[in-house]
């Protein structure tokens, strides 16, 4: 007859744990190849987009200035031509005749404008002002994340978040299959 086998109570040798580790290790490994290549984009554009971005716009700063002085120096000589009077010179008329004069007459220059010579400029440089078209922006430029993809790409990308948070928060509560 058969003899009962005797229980053995020595322990047995625990599973290996090997395969949790290593999908932790790739995922790790994924995320540090996906921060150093966002580093490397990161240094791309600082050296290389910005550069060229920054010199575009000083470029076209200069350029406007250049069309303001152009423009400036335009509507200054407008004004010196418009706030030109014609004077004729005086002339002695053929019945008049001229008789010196025993006293000496000595012509000191003044520095006062005429009156009425005054207020003609300001006058005509105030309705020049108002003919003046100044011209200003009447938008905002157009950057931003906004004017790329739109409201409706916004809402749709935030839809989309919520949904990967949901899942990742299931994934998480439901049990692995072993």
């Amino acid at each position: 007859m058969l003899e009962p086998e005797e229980p053995n109570f020595e322990e047995e040798p625990a599973p290996e744990e090997g395969g949790n580790n290593r999908t932790f290790i790739f995922a790790m490994g994924g995320m540090a190849l996906l921060v150093l290549l966002s580093l490397a984009c990161i240094a791309g554009y600082v050296f290389l987009v910005a550069p060229r971005l920054n010199n575009q716009r000083a470029s076209e700063e200069a350029t406007t200035q250049a069309q303001n002085a152009t423009i400036e120096a335009a509507l200054t000589g407008t004004a010196v031509v418009l706030a030109y009077t014609p004077t004729s010179l005086p002339t002695a008329s053929p019945t008049e005749t001229l008789v010196p004069s025993p006293t000496p007459v000595v012509v000191q220059e003044t520095n006062t404008p005429d009156a009425t010579a005054t207020i003609a400029a300001a006058l005509t440089d105030a309705a020049q002002a108002q003919l003046t078209v100044i011209p200003t922006s009447t938008a905002l430029a157009p950057t931003g994340i906004a004017e790329d993809i739109g409201l409706p790409g916004l809402a749709v990308m935030a839809m989309a978040f919520v949904v990967v948070i949901l899942l990742a928060r299931r994934m998480r509560a439901t049990p692995a299959a072993r």
